[in-house]
């Protein structure tokens, strides 16, 4: 018999700028934390805990050697719960989101930790690939892929290639991604402001090295209060090419972040054993490739495989987290998908917000789960463009009340 896979509660930590509060912070231990917190939260007894599934991009250094186990080892679990990583890039936690909904609804399983974390100031982007070719380890790209894809010229694909790619092949203009970051860091001001985040955060004790004084973390560091336009238009193209000039800038791209976010997820029989309600139900899960080399297109065809196996058309999803891992991404997914900007995003995006990379996932579970509460609104939508080309989306829909236990 079929099983439902739902999502019982959903957390996050407030982002970390580069070098900022979250900077000195483990990710073992950030990862701990929002897992502890969905324990705490929901006064469950961890012994029931079927696995815990971990996204993480670089998994390097701190975050090595299963990620995800060293994460229940660190939280209030009992050793007894295993724990694993995956790495989908950019989508590393909505991949493992996807996982834990899968394994739930099979019926292997029926409780699962499903996240996601990712510390970019103390594990930067690429530093796996880096680190490999300083001690001649070699490159994650052969010969046989050079062959197909003879425009690239480094290590690997460049995310900001396809970034500039993706603007150029879909005419996403230098204003229309300007006015879009501004829009992002307006409207995570708005929903920080309005309280919009205050049931997906849980606070992060930090303590000051100098003063030995501890504050708790609870804001988003990366939003820009005081931007406006004029400022985001004087910011400098990134890409160096006077033949092939670019668009964009610092401003438009995605920022570092350090974070951890995390989701509870069970079938009937898991609601019935902990006692919960469940406060969303997945509809649909849906997987692309596309172009490694335009690279973020995935999101486009991914959105169109959930809705045709959701059996729903755009005009049916009432909000939608379109990862902003570069502006011209959800500029050029409104475009082919046929969307309405009014429903993307609406508490910020990862411009303003951060882009924790393996984080990302789950993080924007949490924001797209509370908003759908908030507004009383029906179906979410969310999917994230990925290294490689490939792309994760997902729609959910807010539950009203428990299902009848299907055992």
């Amino acid at each position: 018999m079929p099983h439902g896979a739902y999502i019982v509660d959903c957390v996050r930590t407030a982002g970390g700028k580069k070098n900022g509060a979250l900077s000195k912070v483990h990710p073992i231990d950030l990862g701990a934390h929002v897992v502890n917190a969905l324990i705490e939260r929901n006064h469950i007894d961890g012994n029931l805990v079927d696995d815990v599934i971990f996204g993480c991009v670089s998994q390097i250094g701190a975050q090595s050697a299963n990620l995800g186990r060293n994460i229940v080892l660190a939280s209030r679990l009992p050793e007894a719960v295993p724990g694993t990583v995956v790495d989908r890039q950019c989508g590393s936690s909505l991949q493992a989101f996807h996982f834990a909904a899968q394994a739930v609804m099979s019926g292997t399983q029926d409780i699962v930790i499903a996240g996601g974390v990712e510390s970019m100031s103390t594990v930067p982007i690429g530093s796996n690939v880096s680190d490999g070719m300083a001690k001649n380890r070699g490159v994650p790209i052969t010969a046989s892929i050079r062959d197909k894809y003879s425009e690239l010229k480094g290590p690997m694909f460049s995310q900001f290639e396809g970034a500039e790619l993706l603007a150029k092949k879909f005419n996403v203009s230098r204003e229309d991604m300007d006015k879009l970051a501004l829009m992002s860091h307006q409207r995570a001001e708005a929903a920080t402001k309005g309280g919009h985040f205050a049931n997906e955060i849980v606070p992060f004790p930090v303590v000051d090295a100098a003063t030995k004084k501890s504050t708790l973390h609870d804001r988003d560091e990366g939003i820009r209060s005081k931007v406006d336009l004029e400022s985001l238009q004087k910011l400098p193209i990134l890409k160096k090419d006077p033949e092939d000039p670019g668009r964009i800038t610092a401003g438009t791209s995605s920022q570092i972040c350090d974070g951890a976010s995390a989701v509870l997820v069970c079938n009937e029989a898991g609601l019935k054993k902990l006692g919960l309600k469940p406060r969303a139900k997945v509809v649909a899960l849906a997987l692309a490739g596309s172009d490694p080399v335009v690279m973020l297109y995935g999101p486009v065809p991914a959105t169109k495989n959930v809705l045709q196996k959701a059996n729903l058309k755009i005009g049916d999803i009432d909000l939608y987290e379109v990862n902003e891992a570069f502006a011209s991404v959800p500029l050029a997914w409104l475009k082919e998908v046929g969307a309405d900007i009014n429903k993307l995003n609406v508490n910020g995006g990862a411009m303003a917000l951060g882009h924790p990379l393996g984080g990302t996932g789950t993080k924007l579970i949490s924001t797209l789960v509370n908003e759908l509460e908030r507004r009383k609104a029906r179906y979410g939508l969310l999917a994230i463009c990925e290294g490689g080309g490939t792309a994760n989306a997902t729609i959910i829909e807010r539950c009203s009340e428990a299902p009848k236990a299907k055992l």
